[in-house]
């Protein structure tokens, strides 16, 4: 069957589709999940869906309400998923490392009638957990490290026990005698999935998905266009709680019958390299900051098992790229995708790879590249090399956000999206990302798209990593490149050496000069450690911008 004509029965449910029709195919004593140095099968996974799924209709949780999972990576994220899906319930995510104010948020804008959480989440919002007019139950997993057990026994404080009426720990439910599952009824079009925006523009929005949204882009891009196998074993470096990974570390090797290994422990380049080698990995999803992290770490970093790594979230640039695969001799499927989309509708792939773009879109999407005030679909696409605003349409598309209505009214139209991310389109059908819509910004008269010097200063050999914004400066805006310096540059200019510090930065002015218009070079540059990361694992550019204009 074509992508493009790709249908699913009226009745279908997402636990079915990635997880008990595995069991049909007589892989249920295949390993499913690892965590440190344990694993289980499909029938096992199964197993604990189904006691949670009890839990969840003992409580008198509804169809289509929604239930707030705020965890770490560990295998209890994947039957709290399973078990709220195969009930007919809503799968919402939070970051479980949020501040008390983003998570409060969470817990009135869900609406949730159930919380998965682990128990200093619990113990921080349970004050909102208490005033919750929705919530009817409370599930606490234990907080462990990769090596230890994580269906143990966690603590149960007496003003948890009173935080709403029904409070349960994980290893009292998932320890119980096996029963058998309860059918919900769900059409492919019953609310599947929340998922959050990552707030750019204010509080994160949720972007409201069917069931057969998630199903239809794993068929097109996991499955048929970058490969998924059933003897893969997939790490992450982005989180489960991100939709990004909730699909390339759980999802998609479910739905082909592969193996996700988990870790709780921060990513990093040790972590990485640390469980890649413990499962013998095959397959990893990264960001370019942790791609730049990893150019940068001196120690021994044994990534052979792996069979291709996958990039998104942001752009990563061509030289992060080509570094890469000179060291690694592994290729990176860069692609882009989004929540209001599910997931990746553009990517490079297996035998396709164009380093400095994102690839072609994914067959079963179409796209247009518009003109940034283009009102609909219908406008007149652009001309090959000219930058506009990419539309997409598949059948992965959000229904809208919730209570956004202006906001979806915006960026929904029909079977279309407005991504709001600029693009532009070569004669080979090669797209090359420009930076948000809303990130372009003006110096004397002139538009400056950020990315487009983030790519030029990277080439410069001093830096790691680096963010362009527009400061004001005596009543004007202007450009201010903040830096990352690479280890063997760091010493001088972040040291109080202010005469090498103002020499590199006039290298690194002029190495902008030398590579592009005059005009594009960052008139401040500032030499930092890190920069800042919001919950999705991206750069945080606006907190920079905020930040670097309330002096």
């Amino acid at each position: 069957m074509s992508l493009t004509t790709l249908s699913f029965p009226e009745k279908f449910n997402l636990a079915d589709y990635f997880l008990y029709d595995r069991l049909e195919e007589g892989l249920g004593d295949k390993k499913a999940i690892l965590f440190g140095d344990r694993s289980w099968t499909y029938s096992e996974v199964a197993n604990r869906t189904t006691a949670l799924q009890h839990w969840m209709k003992s409580f008198g949780i509804n169809k289509e309400q929604r239930v707030l999972i705020i965890l770490p990576d560990s295998p209890a994220f994947a039957w709290s998923i399973f078990a709220t899906l195969s009930h007919g319930a809503v799968v919402a995510m939070g970051n479980p490392d949020c501040t008390k104010d983003d998570l409060s948020y969470l817990i009135e804008y869900s609406r949730a009638a159930a919380v998965i959480t682990i128990p200093r989440v619990a113990e921080l919002i349970r004050d909102e957990l208490q005033a919750s007019d929705s919530l009817k139950g409370l599930l606490l997993v234990p907080e462990v490290a990769s090596f230890d057990d994580p269906e143990g026994k966690c603590e149960l404080s007496d003003s948890l026990k009173s935080s709403c009426t029904e409070v349960a720990r994980l290893a009292d439910i998932v320890n119980q005698p096996a029963s058998s599952r309860i059918i919900s009824n769900t059409s492919r079009d019953d609310v599947a999935f929340w998922l959050f925006t990552s707030g750019s523009t204010g509080k994160p929005k949720a972007a409201v998905h069917s069931h057969r949204d998630f199903a239809f882009n794993t068929e097109a891009y996991a499955k048929a266009t970058v490969g998924y196998q059933r003897d893969d074993i997939t790490v992450s470096i982005p989180r489960l709680y991100f939709g990004y990974a909730t699909g390339t570390n759980l999802l998609f090797p479910f739905s082909v019958g592969a193996t996700a290994g988990l870790f709780s422990e921060y990513p990093s380049p040790e972590t990485l390299t640390q469980f890649v080698e413990h499962y013998s990995a095959t397959i990893v999803t990264n960001v370019p900051t942790m791609i730049g992290k990893i150019l940068e770490f001196e120690g021994n970093l044994d990534l052979s098992s792996v069979r291709f790594h996958l990039s998104a979230g942001e752009a990563l640039p061509e030289t992060l790229m080509t570094r890469f695969s000179e060291r690694f001799g592994q290729d990176i499927y860069d692609g882009i995708g989004s929540a209001e989309m599910f997931h990746i509708y553009c990517t490079n792939r297996p035998g396709d790879i164009k380093p400095g773009s994102l690839g072609k879109v994914v067959d079963g999407y179409e796209i247009k590249i518009l003109d940034k005030d283009a009102q609909g679909p219908g406008a007149k696409e652009l001309a090959p090399g000219e930058t506009g605003v990419m539309w997409v349409k598949g059948d992965s598309v959000a229904h809208g956000y919730f209570q956004q209505r202006d906001k979806s009214w915006e960026t929904f139209h029909g079977h279309w999206c407005r991504t709001g991310d600029l693009f532009r389109l070569d004669e080979q059908g090669y797209l090359y990302f420009s930076g948000r819509a809303d990130d372009v910004f003006k110096v004397s008269g002139l538009w400056l798209a950020p990315l487009e010097i983030e790519e030029c200063l990277l080439k410069h050999p001093a830096i790691a990593a680096c963010c362009l914004i527009p400061v004001s400066i005596d009543g004007l805006t202007k450009s201010k490149a903040v830096i990352v310096l690479r280890d063997a540059f760091k010493g001088d200019a972040l040291n109080g050496d202010v005469l090498k510090a103002e020499q590199l930065t006039s290298e690194i002015q002029q190495h902008v000069k030398d590579h592009l218009s005059h005009y594009k070079y960052p008139r401040q540059v500032e030499f930092v450690d890190e920069l800042p990361k919001n919950d999705r694992g991206k750069v945080d550019r606006k907190s920079l911008i905020a930040s670097n204009n309330d002096c």
